[in-house]
């Protein structure tokens, strides 16, 4: 059974900075492209960030880059999201989620599994 576990989300200033987690089981996480998915309230689901098996390839949603940063931990089957600058903009559900297809955004059907989601306020 595939399980995506993120965490890290909470309540932070504009222009302050997270680190979401997401620990994987169930499958071979050493070779699947994973990434980040947020939904803001009343909003569709849009993909912020995602990485290559390996970590050599990376992409970004053209609002978070220079601002995020995606990572992956093979020997601990972890995928991050650093998140600087923070707007409130960027406030919502964050999810992590397995890619099925490279690029896995902007057009929908690019992933295949997503967790439970974490939350993320930025507000003053």
């Amino acid at each position: 059974e595939v399980r995506l576990v993120e965490s890290g989300g909470g309540l932070v200033q504009p222009g302050g900075s997270l680190r979401l987690s997401c620990v994987a089981s169930g499958f071979t996480f050493s070779s699947d492209r994973m990434g980040w998915i947020r939904q803001a309230p009343g909003k569709e689901r849009e993909g912020v960030a995602a990485v290559s098996d390996l970590g050599y390839t990376i992409m970004y949603a053209d609002s978070v880059k220079g601002r995020f940063t995606i990572s992956r931990d093979n020997s601990k089957n972890t995928v991050y999201l650093q998140m600087n600058s923070l707007k409130p903009e960027d406030s919502g559900t964050y999810y992590c989620a397995r890619v099925s297809r490279w690029p896995p955004f902007p057009s929908p059907g690019g992933w295949s599994d997503w967790g439970q989601g974490t939350q993320v306020t930025v507000a003053s």
